[in-house]
């Protein structure tokens, strides 16, 4: 996903104003040339809304093996509440890069301590899926 960022951030595509053209065949093209523009740009409108970021955040961590699922909710702390030691608390935020396909950097990483931080990261980053 970095290197996808890296060599898309790396493109211009020249924006040129053209006239209105009422010709059905041409603006369909034209619309066509536009969804396919966006579809390569990293900031569409498919943006995650925070509920299904939170949803998504809880799963994960429900999921992970030393985790009781009862325990598990939005404002959650790892080591506090739920007992995880600074390995799992990785290996959390590992699972949740690939949850959200998306590469969190290592300082941020080490932030990342609880669900409300994951949340608020994840929900707030423009390339997560």
């Amino acid at each position: 996903m970095a290197l996808r960022a890296a060599i898309v951030g790396r493109f211009r595509i020249p924006a040129r104003v053209q006239s209105l053209n009422l010709d059905r065949t041409s603006s369909i093209q034209q619309w066509s040339l536009f969804n396919w523009i966006r579809s390569m740009s990293s900031h569409g409108d498919d943006h995650l809304d925070k509920e299904e970021v939170i949803e998504r955040v809880l799963s994960v961590v429900r999921s992970f093996p030393k985790v009781d699922p009862s325990k598990v909710a939005p404002d959650v702390h790892f080591q506090k509440d739920l007992g995880l030691d600074s390995l799992d608390n990785v290996e959390i935020v590992m699972a949740l890069e690939e949850e959200f396909k998306l590469e969190i950097p290592d300082k941020e990483a080490d932030k990342i301590d609880s669900c409300s931080l994951a949340i608020e990261y994840i929900s707030n980053h423009p390339m997560s899926g």
